[in-house]
């Protein structure tokens, strides 16, 4: 999932300061889940909002609203006739529904409230920890279902670096696992060491953002 998390209050207030109508909209799926933009969110931030523009004896309406994903048109297109009569939309989605939002209607001021982070899943209530870069060439199967490009504070994919003492990483020992300790504890658990025997070629990452923006067309579901 798509995890991120709200920006500032002072940073959004910002970019409203001074705004007659702001239109608040988050996103039910990934940010929701990561409880940075759904409803109670958006309840939560327009709340807020409202409280600081009052101090400072600032007059703004905030309209709250969301939909299922800002990522795709078609559930924006519900909010077509409120973007219309405002002058601002302030999007609680990862920035690629701000970007849809922005591309869909490109008339209307978006602005994020929110700073998207990483690709990652929950480990526990309020934790997540990130664990695919999005490279666009998957070598899971090689690392046991580990992700070194990832996981690896420097995306070593031949074994790990001399920092590595006891089974952390040196960038932080006390909250990073070293990726290779857990490549090699999982490899082993599946009788795969083998593997760490082959050499992996340096990466080509032109399949990721160093080939530039990536698209990926589906002939067989291209009209």
């Amino acid at each position: 999932m798509i995890v991120a998390e709200r920006k500032p209050l002072a940073e959004i207030l910002g970019n409203v300061r001074g705004v007659g109508r702001v239109l608040l909209v988050g996103c039910n799926t990934c940010v929701a889940i990561c409880l940075a933009g759904g409803e109670k969110e958006v309840a939560v931030t327009a709340a807020q909002l409202r409280l600081a523009l009052r101090s400072e004896g600032l007059e703004g309406c905030i309209t709250e609203g969301c939909v299922e994903r800002q990522c795709e048109e078609e559930f924006n297109e519900e909010l077509g006739d409120a973007i219309a009569t405002h002058d601002v939309v302030l999007s609680m989605a990862c920035g690629v529904g701000v970007q849809t939002l922005a591309e869909q209607f490109p008339d209307a001021i978006v602005y994020p409230a929110l700073n998207t982070t990483f690709m990652g899943r929950p480990e526990e209530r309020g934790i997540w920890s990130e664990r695919c870069l999005g490279c666009g060439n998957c070598v899971l199967d090689k690392f046991g279902g580990v992700c070194p490009i990832t996981r690896c504070s420097k995306n070593l994919l031949n074994g790990p670096c001399g920092g590595s003492a006891n089974g952390r990483c040196e960038v932080d020992p006390e909250n990073i696992p070293c990726a290779w300790q857990l490549v090699y504890d999982r490899l082993e658990r599946i009788g795969q060491l083998g593997r760490l025997m082959e050499v992996e070629p340096p990466k080509d990452w032109s399949t990721s953002r160093h080939g530039g923006p990536r698209k990926i067309v589906r002939e067989d579901m291209v009209l």
